[in-house]
């Protein structure tokens, strides 16, 4: 019987697919990825009625200072005058997409009229659906 001593392999982590399996999740985060087309930081006010908001919808935002930004959900968002300038965005965003659904996302110590104003204006510009975003409060029992 002929024994000979054998060589120790080493331990060796294959390294040739690293670059391909990190090259297959930035894609996969590139792709699922979603981004905020609204920035604007306003103190919502509180709803016990929670439903879901479109991720591709407009947005209408107003912050405390009465400041008005909108955005059509595909680019970020842009300050406005006042709600005539609204109106006319809405009506080019609804002539592109006629089912566009609208967000108004105002801070909770904005006055009632300034927020009125923006629902007619999206009224004139023919929006079907007009969402009013809050902050849902926790219920008792739920």
């Amino acid at each position: 019987m002929d024994l000979h001593a054998t060589k120790a392999r080493e331990a060796v982590i294959p390294t040739a697919t690293m670059a391909d399996i990190a090259f297959l999740l930035i894609i996969f985060f590139m792709l699922t990825m979603t981004f905020e087309v609204d920035k604007t930081r306003v103190s919502l006010p509180e709803t016990v009625v929670r439903m879901e908001v479109p991720k591709k919808a407009a947005y209408i935002s107003v912050n405390e200072a009465g400041q008005i930004k909108v955005s059509s959900g595909d680019e970020l968002s842009v300050p406005v005058a006042g709600s005539e300038d609204v109106l006319s965005f809405a009506a080019n965003v609804v002539a592109k997409d006629p089912g566009k659904e609208f967000v108004i996302k105002a801070d909770e110590d904005v006055p009632y009229r300034t927020v009125d104003g923006i629902i007619d204006a999206l009224k004139r510009a023919n929006v079907e659906v007009i969402y009013l975003l809050s902050r849902a409060e926790a219920q008792e029992g739920s």
